[in-house]
């Protein structure tokens, strides 16, 4: 799947809705335009949520989340995919058989099994199936430490534990692994590992506790592997774009900050693909 000369970088995102604007496909989309990339998507869910958490879930029909992928990749093509929210087996099973048609080179898997309110939105044979026929075709998955803590089957507590994860995820097939650490206390340290052996990408403490943070990263990530950046130089620019946005979050309702996407600022222009 070749992107024709003069054309910009095109990155699919396939993910659940999010009313808030925070997270979900609009913050992955509104990340893909900020860093220079045209971006489309396959809906997986729509959800009722607001910026102090999941209210309703309304999984989206396997054979349409495939349906929405294969038009998208058959017309206008993409240079990375990434998945959030796929709700549960049926949808992963269907989003893993249309990547694995379409043989990415790029496909960046955030596995969304929990909101940070509580809310479930993988289930558990969403979660097999994630381990048995999405990950394998990753170039990188990007597990938060609960999020890592399931995938590996061990408590994931601190940079250690976080780097036996890696190696146990890296045992199901992707081609790297990043355990993001914004949930580390201190500073947000990420552990990287594939085939070359692991390393740690140490951050800053912003210090607002922001709405949708997971995301954005794994957004901004797939956005400089589109652009033909290397695993740690993504992982490093996909860093200081969420603290760039960070520093900005506004409270706009009752609950967690939203990061700030608006075009124009320094932060735009610091950080494109």
């Amino acid at each position: 799947m070749k992107r024709a000369r003069g054309k910009p970088l095109r990155a699919l995102t396939v993910a659940g809705s999010d009313t808030s604007g925070g997270a979900g496909l609009q913050a992955d989309l509104a990340t893909f335009a900020a860093l220079g990339v045209f971006g489309s998507s396959a809906v997986t869910a729509l959800t009722v949520q607001d910026t102090r958490g999941v209210l309703e879930v309304r999984p989206v029909s396997a054979a349409l989340v495939a349906r929405q992928i294969e038009a998208v990749l058959d017309d206008l093509g993409a240079d990375v995919v990434k998945t959030g929210m796929l709700c549960n087996r049926s949808v992963v099973e269907a989003v893993a058989a249309a990547l694995a048609r379409a043989r990415l080179r790029n496909l960046v898997v955030d596995p969304v099994i929990r909101s940070t309110s509580g809310a479930e939105l993988l289930d558990r044979g969403g979660v097999c199936a994630l381990r048995e026929s999405l990950l394998p075709l990753a170039r990188v998955v990007t597990p938060n430490l609960a999020e890592a803590s399931v995938l590996a089957a061990i408590e994931v507590v601190d940079l250690d534990s976080a780097a036996e994860a890696c190696r146990r995820i890296l045992d199901l097939g992707p081609r790297a692994v990043v355990v993001t650490g914004g949930h580390f206390a201190g500073d947000p340290i990420d552990v990287v590992a594939d085939r070359r052996g692991i390393r740690r990408v140490s951050g800053r403490r912003i210090g607002k506790d922001a709405h949708g943070t997971g995301c954005v990263f794994s957004a901004a990530l797939a956005a400089h592997l589109a652009a033909g950046r290397g695993i740690d130089e993504a992982v490093s620019r996909a860093k200081r774009f969420v603290e760039a946005r960070l520093r900005r979050a506004a409270r706009l309702g009752g609950g967690r900050a939203i990061l700030d996407f608006r075009q124009g600022s320094a932060s735009s222009r610091s950080h494109g693909a």
